[in-house]
């Protein structure tokens, strides 16, 4: 059985902004904003508002505006860091290492040859999340 909701996860948290983040990019349904532990630079968390902890119970109309905003987010991010491509994942509990209880889909720009850093809870420097943020709501806007 799937447990309950968490209305105390990190990313409810964020999203009531009772915990800043460098957000990229924001309407009624979805927010994207830097990853804090990110896995290569530019990497993106994109969140619905809706709450569900993950695609296995969120409700199906999440999907249409979250994804919507994926792809906008990817192309923004690959065009912001004159990437080679973009790793677009999602994890669905525990088992397929899913650590935050609220759906999110991990936008990440790649480089040729270079590869994802490892998931080490090290947290990337405020400024260095400010610079790709803002270089990402660049791309967004034109």
């Amino acid at each position: 059985m799937t447990a309950a909701y968490d209305t105390d996860n990190i990313f409810a948290k964020i999203l009531r902004g009772e915990i800043p983040s460098h957000r990229v990019y924001e309407d009624d349904a979805v927010v994207a904003f830097m990853d804090v532990m990110p896995q290569g630079p530019g990497h993106t968390l994109v969140v619905p508002k809706a709450p569900s902890r993950n695609l296995l119970d969120a409700n199906p109309s999440t999907f249409g505006p979250l994804f919507t905003v994926v792809q906008k987010v990817a192309l923004a991010a690959k065009k912001a860091l004159n990437a080679d491509g973009v790793t677009v994942l999602q994890f669905n509990e525990p088992a397929s290492g899913q650590t935050v209880y609220h759906l999110h889909v991990h936008v990440i720009p790649r480089f040729d040859g270079i590869p994802l850093k490892p998931h080490t809870g090290a947290m990337e420097k405020p400024e260095v999340l400010a610079e790709n943020a803002g270089k990402i709501r660049a791309a967004l806007g034109s």
